[in-house]
């Protein structure tokens, strides 16, 4: 030990710190509560990722427990291996979470308040049930609403997660649900572009000027630029809140009058054409009295003259 270590911090140190768990095949197989027949076999199929090799002996740690929980669960839930080895897959090559948040941007506070969600991959397959595919994930990895921490996913917005969950349980399916998501993330880009476009030419002229000449910004001029973008955002939440509350009820009033029309012109044609049949039937039963009247009084005609 160095003569300044203090042993008290470097057992402290190792308390926070404890070295990971490991477990040999048979004691992984009993935690995870299958055999080492099966747990050989999911290797076999790289359902699981390789052990640390020490000689011989293949060390597995918390992480290979895991993953075979989740196999299990989602084995319970329907999922074939061929499906689950999919799932995997594209869960093993998903955005690190750090990533997708944004967490080594730390000039600006973020504007979205939205609260990320943990989910194992058995609860996100409870949130879409069957709709949970390699493709859904892949696409879910893809547009950014899903990113991977260790064995776990986090979706980016609870609220998200929630309208998302809402909407497949009423029938949509998941796949347009998420090209819906990427429509509207697209769209809300194209907005965020517009309002940083103001931001920058009329109320950070002077700092884009000098940025863009070579010269790096100080740490007040820092602090000017994120508060003046801080101010900003409820203006912008509002503008996008307020057109987007009206362009809804534009779309929902003038679907519902092309509804009416189409139904009320369909009315229409049933009212003519029972009209029609009304008269139809009318005029042969008058042609009917007609030729039976006629035919009366010719036979009484007829009658009279013998």
């Amino acid at each position: 030990m160095a003569a300044n270590e203090n042993p008290e911090d470097a057992g402290a140190e190792a308390a926070a710190h404890p070295p990971a768990r490991e477990l040999r095949m048979a004691d992984l197989a009993r935690e995870a509560g299958i055999t080492v027949r099966t747990l050989r076999f999911y290797r076999e199929r790289k359902l699981i990722p390789p052990p640390r090799r020490e000689g011989r002996i293949a060390w597995y740690n918390e992480h290979h427990l895991a993953r075979l929980r989740t196999i299990g669960a989602l084995l319970e839930r329907g999922h074939t291996l061929g499906g689950i080895a999919e799932l995997l897959s594209a869960f093993d090559t998903g955005r690190d979470v750090r990533e997708l948040l944004g967490l080594d941007d730390t000039l600006v506070a973020p504007w979205s308040e939205e609260t990320p969600v943990r989910l194992t991959p058995e609860e996100l397959a409870d949130h879409f049930s069957e709709d949970i595919t390699p493709e859904n994930l892949t696409t879910s990895l893809d547009i950014g609403y899903l990113a991977v921490d260790g064995d776990e996913f986090v979706h980016i917005s609870r609220r998200l997660l929630d309208a998302s969950t809402e909407l497949v349980g009423r029938g949509i399916p998941l796949a347009d649900v998420l090209e819906a998501g990427r429509q509207v993330r697209a769209h809300a880009d194209a907005l965020a572009g517009i309002f940083a476009t103001l931001i920058r030419t009329h109320l950070l002229s002077d700092a884009h000027s000098r940025t863009s000449a070579g010269e790096p910004p100080g740490p007040d001029e820092a602090g000017r630029i994120a508060e003046t973008v801080d101010r900003f955002r409820p203006l912008t939440k509002g503008v996008v809140e307020a057109e987007l509350s009206m362009a809804v009820d534009r779309r929902v009033r003038a679907e519902l009058a092309t509804w009416l029309r189409e139904h009320g012109r369909e009315r229409d044609g049933e009212g003519a054409r029972g009209n029609r049949q009304e008269q139809d039937g009318e005029g042969a039963r008058g042609n009917r009295q007609e030729q039976d009247g006629e035919g009366a009084r010719g036979n009484r005609q007829e009658q009279d003259g013998e």
